[in-house]
């Protein structure tokens, strides 16, 4: 089933889990630590009675934490760009309070998209340059699960029409997390997406710290 149609059949709690670990996994950029969304998602796992009180002290610890990275004397991180700390605070701020469907659906699929770009202008492969042919690309991904392999094949071989590694290894992941998220209940179903995220986030944070090294 495609990521489209996947957002679109899920419930509440498939949404949330899905939409905050699009953004944990974006973590890694602005903030090694993802502990500030540890809360989060046990407020998932209590079936939404704590996801308003849950999110607002997950906004207030992620701002906390990128203000600090901002101060005077701290350690400046080059994996950090402030331009994605910005996109995770936005996001994680967008989140609605209310454990409904509809606002859910669409904010997980906007964090969905979000993820996507970002796996997409780091992606060695991908199109950084922001075309509509990129985004053309990622939007057909997004809507039929066929393609995802097929643009493998195209990055592995160096076929400009492919999608990168990374941004497919990154759709395979949405579609899994969803997928777990609907076939497994209660928290063992939570601690599999989990698992799946934090690993994606250690590829994105290998790839970026690749990156910042090489720029010396």
């Amino acid at each position: 089933m495609s990521l489209v149609k996947l957002i679109d059949q899920a419930d509440e709690r498939g949404l949330a889990a899905s939409g905050l670990a699009c953004l944990e996994r974006c973590l890694p950029l602005p903030v090694e630590n993802a502990d500030v969304f540890r809360p989060l998602w046990a407020g998932i796992g209590s079936g939404g009675q704590e996801w308003p009180g849950r999110l607002a002290a997950a906004r207030l610890a992620l701002d906390q934490v990128v203000a600090a990275r901002k101060a005077p004397g701290a350690d400046a991180d080059p994996t950090a760009p402030d331009v994605t700390a910005a996109l995770v605070t936005t996001l994680l701020g967008s989140a609605p309070g209310q454990w409904a469907a509809g606002p859910l659906r669409t904010w997980a699929d906007t964090c969905s998209v979000v993820a996507l770009e970002v796996h997409q202008k780091l992606d060695a492969v991908g199109d950084e340059s922001g075309a509509p042919a990129a985004a053309e690309r990622l939007s057909r991904c997004r809507e039929d699960a066929a393609a995802v392999p097929d643009a493998v094949e195209g990055a592995e071989t160096g076929d400009a029409v492919g999608v990168g590694p990374l941004l497919a290894g990154e759709l395979r992941r949405q579609i899994r997390i969803l997928e777990i998220l609907a076939e497994t209940d209660g928290p063992a179903g939570l601690r599999l997406a989990m698992d799946l995220s934090t690993e994606g986030r250690r590829v994105l944070r290998a790839v970026v710290a690749r990156r910042a090294r090489a720029r010396g």
